[in-house]
């Protein structure tokens, strides 16, 4: 099947013209391909190679159409950075249509109604982090949209300097967001809540239709799969910089994805967005984000589901799900297989360590993936050796008690530590080579992504700690 064979559906249409507006993409100029991603056009059914379809880089551009499409462009609200906007929507996103339960976006690809200020377009430079990473968190085994394939272009578009235009498209099996909710609350059209609430049972939770309780079981299946990817974020260091609730997608899954990071030496405090003067969605403060994000979709689906019910539920499962994933995922990447009574501790204790130690936290647990009781192949890393040399000897004591052979615990911890995370100083590299035409190490960081756990031994640069003066890079929304 060739991409521009597909035939797509577009469900979201059959509600009312509140929640959309219908909209033409505007083209860039004189497009080129940049880079696809079999891995993405797989979950559509295309099976053809991508660069060989030579309607692909137009059907990006929006100068030709799939068949069955009708382009159009979603109406959300949101707090964003605690504070409530009224009406946001996709300003720069036009929406294709729907195939394979994957919904088709080109992000950047002009104005919309929901524009506001700014001019339908993304960069170059935030494109490709979107591109990279989306592909990326999925190779982590992180739920999140993902990104079929990148186009620039000669269109020039002001930011803080003039840059190139670009356009991703992307997929996802939703993308309605919390804010969607809440924009049908705010406007005072409740009996679309229960429309909307109806429309994310049959796209992302059709196995509930038959249950009791519908919506508050909807919900829970939210508060779940939320606390699931946080939790996921946490164990590998991910911070995302801008956890509004128009960028929490109903689902759970990782979407909009703007000044994110990966750790470069564990620090809780570390802030990636220059906007969140606050430290609103700070490394730590991301688990408190996300419950206070469904507590605000709690509110606005007070109409259709009990508040107290809701409470309840949020009260009872965020946290206990997100701690027992996190603590599975934390004790898997230390090698424990059978849980004991001190692990809770020991891993808390090598958390403190890591925070004094200047360790970078994907080396860290990459080197610990291979360690054989010799303790320079890790504080050979650290700054200061002391607390992680004191707490790799409550390690050494509790592996005794592990009765797996030492070589079939590092084969289990190499497939969930990563070796290469996209830190943004190598991000960046990749985009100064991109403003100058060259792609190369693009695809070079898609084939890391896709695969970070694998040994790419041309690309063994990457996996070095980031350098001291390229460490905490914080970014803007529109990097």
């Amino acid at each position: 099947m060739k991409f521009s064979n597909l035939k797509l559906t577009t469900p979201y249409l059959n509600l009312k013209p509140t929640f959309y507006e219908k909209v033409d993409p505007t083209p860039l100029d004189n497009p080129f391909l940049i880079s696809t991603s079999q891995s993405a056009a797989a979950l559509l059914g295309v099976d053809e190679d991508l660069n060989l379809d030579t309607e692909l880089l137009h059907i990006i551009n929006g100068e030709k159409i799939l068949k069955g499409s009708e382009t159009f462009a979603m109406c959300y609200a949101g707090h964003q950075f605690g504070e409530f906007t009224g009406r946001l929507g996709d300003g720069r996103v036009i929406n294709l249509g729907k195939v394979n339960n994957q919904n088709l976006q080109i992000k950047g690809a002009g104005l919309t109604m929901y524009s506001r200020l700014g001019d339908g377009r993304a960069v170059l430079r935030s494109s490709i982090r979107e591109y990279l990473i989306s592909e990326a968190m999925h190779g982590l085994g992180i739920e999140t949209s993902r990104a079929l394939a990148l186009i620039g272009s000669d269109t020039a578009v002001r930011r803080e300097r003039m840059e190139k235009g670009a356009i991703i498209l992307r997929l996802s099996p939703t993308w309605v967001r919390f804010g969607t909710f809440e924009y049908f609350y705010a406007s005072g059209e409740h009996d679309q809540l229960q429309v909307l609430a109806d429309y994310v049972i049959d796209e992302s939770f059709p196995y509930l239709k038959n249950s009791e309780e519908l919506y508050l079981n909807m919900y829970t299946e939210i508060v779940k799969n939320t606390a699931i990817t946080i939790a996921k974020w946490q164990s590998i260091g991910f911070i995302h910089g801008v956890m509004n609730t128009d960028n929490m997608c109903i689902d759970g899954r990782t979407i909009d994805y703007g000044p994110f990071a990966f750790l470069d030496d564990y620090n809780p405090n570390f802030v990636c967005n220059q906007t969140d003067k606050q430290g609103l969605y700070s490394f730590r403060s991301q688990p408190g984000a996300a419950r206070w994000n469904l507590d605000m979709l709690a509110r606005v689906l007070s109409p259709i589901i009990d508040y107290d019910d809701s409470e309840e539920v949020l009260r009872d499962v965020f946290w206990s799900t997100y701690n027992k994933v996190y603590f599975t995922l934390l004790y898997d990447k230390m090698g424990l297989q059978i849980q004991q009574a001190d692990d809770k501790e020991l891993s808390e204790t090598m958390i403190r360590a890591l925070a004094a130690s200047n360790i970078d936290y994907t080396v860290f647990f990459r080197k610990l993936s291979r360690y054989n009781g010799d303790k320079s192949t890790v504080l050979d890393s650290c700054i200061n050796k002391d607390p992680l040399d004191k707490w790799l000897n409550a390690y050494d004591t509790r592996l005794e008690k592990e009765t797996r052979d030492e070589d079939a615990r590092h084969e289990k911890m190499l497939a969930v530590n990563p070796k290469y995370v996209l830190k943004n100083h190598t991000l960046q590299e990749a985009i100064d080579k991109a403003e100058k035409h060259d792609f190369n190490m693009v695809n070079a960081l898609l084939t890391v992504a896709l695969n970070p756990f694998d040994e790419h031994y041309t690309l063994e640069h990457l996996f070095k700690p980031t350098p001291i003066k390229s460490k905490n890079i914080c970014l803007s929304c529109s990097s």
